[in-house]
């Protein structure tokens, strides 16, 4: 599978071990059929993806991803922009570590490019049942890239 995959950070937050995120999103790829994937995921402030938002969407909210989505049958191609504000604030709310909920908003955007919806009820818990097999690749993930050196 042809993997590119970059990161971009607007604001002060980085992922620390980027190579695991790529081959997280590779495996995750895989499990839902992707056959390539291309992805700029740009992390920034609140401020910045509720002007993405308001531009490009006509949406006056604040938000955690937006998906600009190219993707062509399972060849994923789109550019992610995270509010890493609204990461921290949903994982606090939702009790969860900031890690599982950035994840979970990866995952989202992912899935959103491979044909998730979450308009109906019915579509949400078939993204959320999908976000939790992207969760649960990631720890994997994480297990093997430790013995891996």
């Amino acid at each position: 599978m042809q993997v590119a995959v970059e990161f971009i950070y607007e604001t002060s937050f980085s992922i620390s071990d980027e190579r695991l995120y790529v081959c997280w999103l590779t495996s995750c790829a895989n499990k839902f059929k992707a056959t390539s994937i291309d992805l700029a995921i740009a992390f920034m402030d609140d401020d910045a993806l509720h002007t993405l938002n308001v531009k490009h969407l006509n949406h006056d909210t604040l938000t955690d991803i937006i998906t600009f989505d190219d993707s062509v049958g399972t060849d994923i191609v789109a550019n992610v922009a995270i509010s890493i504000d609204r990461v921290f604030s949903n994982a606090q709310k939702f009790s969860q570590t900031t890690e599982n909920e950035l994840i979970r908003v990866i995952s989202h955007g992912l899935l959103h490019c491979l044909g998730f919806n979450d308009k109906t009820e019915i579509e949400k818990e078939r993204m959320k049942e999908a976000e939790d097999v992207c969760i649960e690749l990631f720890h994997v993930e994480r297990k093997r890239s430790h013995y891996v050196s």
